[in-house]
């Protein structure tokens, strides 16, 4: 992968990796902040603030110019908030990079964030999250989520909640844009088929508004546990959405390379554990899997599968059991060399595409400050080997460390408190 990275004159970051032979170009800005970064009043503020870019600009002020224009161009482009960053991406066609350059710094720089188009925006995401509200798969996760971390910003909804983004005011958004969308906190990247040095002459130009500053930073998220832990949201759905998982690594922990080998073992593929198990042998689930999340000051591994409820005891008796069998036995040898080339060949198929090479190397960048290559990620890969497997079974794989969250028609806790304390 070929990419150049600088630091321009405002202190903005930007990154370009020319994909000659793709006739596309990808444009992402990516911000260091996202839902962790809010205090409880204002839950759901930098969700508000990402849809509020698209509403009308200095030089597209007319309600629904900016998308019109970017359709125009038969662009894919979209926004995106989680808990720590929030992207603003456009891809098109490379002979359209100029217009999708003009247009993503125009929303980024001249928003006019309108009283009126500001309330018409939170009736949208009032319906947002009551789309999510209905999507009981997609709620396990924030459930699950909730129940890890309570009371905190890691534990709270992305989107907000009802009551905070109706509170939300024009102050609140403009301030909040303030102390977070400045060019120290923020990576501009281009990749496709560009020309560099002209790329890199582009964007400090459109970007050279860009204030700079210190930003506000978040909370570091408390995690204490001495107990598995049960959060059952009951909803009348056709089948229970369980989530079993353990507390693991942050992003920055050394181990996380032999928990992203041992989530393929458990759940990444459909010749995984899980996988095999649940729906191969049983026929328990049409979905199952494993999913691992390293936040920069937290993360945790998680078995999904949606099951009848009449066998959802079941499931999470089998699922422990695996967590069980793999904390005693480990994995073995052809486990291992099977998921490293996995993992090789998924990340073969990942970088054929500019919006995927964008992401992985903007998101290095705004954590990290520094990129690690496809081939140097590969090789740590590799180091891994099945002693380190076992260690970080033998150590996330505890009753302490256990949580089961589902959403679910039956909420009675007891059948599930007494498998849990059986790892």
């Amino acid at each position: 992968m070929n990419y150049e990275k600088r630091t321009l004159k405002n202190g903005l970051r930007a990154i370009v990796a020319p994909m000659k032979d793709s006739p596309s170009a990808t444009l992402l800005v990516l911000f260091g902040t996202g839902s962790k970064y809010e205090t409880k009043r204002l839950n759901g503020i930098s969700h508000f603030l990402e849809h509020l870019f698209f509403k009308g600009t200095k030089h597209r002020p007319k309600p629904g110019q900016v998308h019109k224009d970017l359709d125009r161009l038969g662009a894919q482009h979209n926004a995106f908030t989680s808990k720590e960053i929030t992207g603003y991406y456009v891809k098109a066609a490379s002979k359209h990079f100029d217009v999708s350059l003009d247009i993503v710094s125009d929303i980024l720089l001249e928003p006019l964030f309108i009283k009126e188009e500001i309330e018409k925006e939170r009736g949208v995401i009032l319906q947002e999250i009551s789309m999510y509200e209905d999507d009981p798969r997609r709620q396990a996760f924030e459930v699950f989520e909730e129940l890890l971390y309570g009371d905190q910003p890691a534990g709270w909804d992305t989107a907000g909640y009802p009551h905070t983004v109706k509170n939300i005011e024009r102050n609140d958004i403009l301030k909040y844009r303030a102390s977070h969308y400045l060019t120290s906190n923020a990576v501009v990247i281009v990749a496709g088929n560009v020309d560099p040095e002209e790329t890199f002459q582009k964007i400090e130009k459109s970007f050279s508004k860009m204030k700079d500053g210190k930003k506000v930073e978040k909370i570091k998220t408390k995690e204490t546990q001495k107990t598995p832990k049960i959060l059952l949201k009951k909803k009348e759905v056709d089948q229970a959405h369980i989530r079993l998982g353990v507390r693991s690594y942050d992003m920055f922990d050394k181990r996380r390379y032999a928990a992203a080998v041992l989530q393929t073992i458990l759940g990444g593929n459909a010749s995984s554990r899980l996988f095999m198990e649940l729906r191969e042998k049983l026929g328990l689930t049409y979905y199952v899997m494993a999913s691992l999340e390293e936040y920069s000051d937290s993360g945790y591994l998680v078995a999904a599968a949606g099951v009848p409820h009449d066998s959802s005891q079941k499931t999470v008796e089998k699922m422990v059991s695996i967590f069980t069998d793999l904390r005693k036995k480990g994995v073995t040898a052809e486990e291992l060399k099977f998921a490293k080339e996995f993992i090789r060949g998924s990340m073969a198929l990942q970088f054929e595409s500019t919006d995927e090479v964008a992401m992985f190397l903007a998101s290095q960048e705004i954590f990290r400050k520094k990129i690690m290559t496809p081939e140097e990620l590969l090789a740590k890969i590799e180091e891994v080997e099945k002693d380190d497997i076992a260690r970080i079974t033998r150590d996330i794989f505890q009753p302490q460390k256990l949580n089961l969250s589902a959403i679910t028609a039956n909420t009675e806790e007891k059948p599930y408190a007494k498998i849990l304390r059986s790892i």
